[in-house]
């Protein structure tokens, strides 16, 4: 088995713990204060992280230079907005709709890779990202109750644009991570990755806070007051971005996305082991396809 994937399964259970969690911290936050919880927590575990790596014999620490600090930037607005956008739609009574477009990452995230890095794909990806993109989307309408015929007729609607720009938001931030982790070259692709992370998660906290003490005046001092579960949500998230950006140092960043909606059917599983809900048939049919989906791409 291909090291990327077990990395990439456990960014998806942990990215999924996280957002459990954030749900959590949102009942005593803004939605601004619970997302900034995600960096502001996350960046001394990340910093940690990468200073205890440069210090081992294995590694040596990268050094910052103008392709990296472009894309590394690029990923971390197009992140924020790609946040913003979706944060956006809940504002709409049809929100549901561009949400559901903006599931179109994994595809946009394979233009992006072929447009910028020429990061080949193989027709058996191609096949395996266009199953799961329909069982994404499947589950997506069943659970907010649209069909899938009004999907399908809707995507020159506002929210459906909306929802497409925060996909490609989305898909340019996985791109740029690659990019801006390659750029380091060497073949610590550990390091790399670590490094990446911590100046990322830096640039967001840095821009973000700015952004509460301007917009959201007194939320802050909430998000601090709150450092218990905050802290817990910088861990599990801290853990989930260095799988994440580990597996787009080695491989595709399409692919990896492709396997981590792995996390649409913990969730799904979870849903029914500890929360007894009950499915409907489209719900059932969208998560078979996300992992036939998911069987194709390793398989093939």
């Amino acid at each position: 088995m291909e090291l990327w994937i077990p990395i990439t399964i456990a960014a998806a259970f942990f990215q999924n713990l996280r957002s459990m969690l954030q749900k959590y911290l949102k009942d005593r936050l803004s939605t601004g204060g619970a997302t900034y919880a995600r960096f502001i927590y996350a960046w001394p575990f990340a910093v940690i992280y990468v200073l205890v790596l440069g210090e081992l014999p294995e590694f040596d620490m990268p050094s910052l230079n103008t392709n990296f600090a472009f894309y590394a930037a690029i990923g971390g607005a197009a992140q924020m907005l790609a946040t913003t956008l979706l944060i956006y739609l809940f504002s709409f009574r049809n929100f549901a709709v561009g949400t559901t477009f903006s599931k179109t990452e994994t595809v946009q995230a394979a233009i992006f890779g072929a447009v910028i890095l020429a990061d080949p794909l193989s027709v058996s990806a191609i096949i395996a990202i266009l199953i799961s993109l329909v069982g994404v989307v499947a589950l997506s309408a069943a659970q907010s109750g649209i069909g899938l015929g009004r999907i399908v007729f809707a995507w020159t609607e506002r929210t459906s644009l909306i929802g497409l720009a925060s996909g490609a938001s989305f898909g340019v931030s996985a791109v740029s991570y690659r990019a801006a982790s390659l750029s380091l070259g060497g073949d610590g692709f550990l390091i790399q990755a670590a490094f990446t992370l911590a100046w990322v998660l830096g640039f967001q906290t840095i821009v973000m806070g700015v952004y509460l003490l301007i917009r959201e005046p007194g939320e802050l001092a909430r998000v601090l007051r709150n450092w218990r579960v905050g802290s817990w949500v910088g861990v599990t998230g801290m853990i989930g971005s260095v799988g994440w950006f580990t597996a787009m140092t080695i491989q595709n960043a399409a692919y990896v996305r492709a396997l981590g909606q792995v996390e649409l059917v913990f969730t799904f599983i979870a849903a029914h082991m500890f929360f007894g809900e009950r499915s409907t048939r489209l719900e059932v049919a969208g998560i078979v396809l996300v992992v036939v989906g998911i069987l194709v791409l390793l398989l093939g």
